[in-house]
This record gives C-alpha cells, structure tokens and sequence, in this order.
C-alpha cells in the first residue's frame, strides 16, 4: 500500500511531539508552530488558546499549526487526553479549483463592506 506524505517533518519535531504526545501532565497543553518559530504553552484551555492567537495574529504571521493535547472528561467519569492538530490560515482556501469562481470571490470579500 501506498501512503501519502503531505509535508517532511524535522526530526527534532517528531521527537517533540512525541514527548509531548506521552507526558505524564494531565493539564491541556499545546504546541504553537509557525514555519521558523514554535511556542508550549502548558495548563491552557481552549478559550486561552484562541485569545493567544488573535485574529491579528493569523493575518501577520500567516498559517499557524497547534497541536493540542485537551483533558477530556468523559460523562462516564473516564478521563482522556485527544491529541487534536489545528490548522489556522488567514487566507482563503479552495479544495476545487472549479470552485475559485468570481461568486466566490465576492462572497469572501463580503466582509469589505
């Protein structure tokens, strides 16, 4: 079988993630990385996530990948801990070329108004 490699990732990262996949904290934390730089914050949830990263943030520095590690409480008291990867991208983004269309286009710049 075949496997689809969507980017190389640092060694060095891998290791990281992997350390940080398997700690023994039972906080939420998360790994902030923008292509040249890389931030842990530790013990932050996910409100604190989102005013970390500002709206103003995503337009200066452009796309910002977390990796964040959440304290789930199950309703059954089981705890576990998801390792959720988030991808934030201040541009606008297309899957289908078909749909790069002049409608489009308008409809995401409606917020110019």
């Amino acid at each position: 079988s075949e496997s689809l490699v969507v980017c190389d990732v640092a060694e060095d990262l891998v290791e990281k993630l992997r350390k940080f996949r398997f700690r023994k904290e039972t906080n939420n934390a998360a790994i902030i990385s923008k292509l040249k730089a890389m931030l842990t914050a530790v013990g932050i949830s996910p409100d604190e996530l989102k005013d970390e990263l500002p709206e103003r943030h995503f337009l200066n520095l452009g796309k910002t990948f977390v990796v964040y590690s959440y304290k789930y409480q199950h309703d059954d008291g089981r705890v576990s801990y998801p390792l959720c990867f988030i991808f934030s991208s201040p541009v606008f983004e297309i899957r289908n070329t078909e749909d790069l269309t002049e409608e489009w286009l308008r409809e995401k710049l409606g917020f110019f108004h």
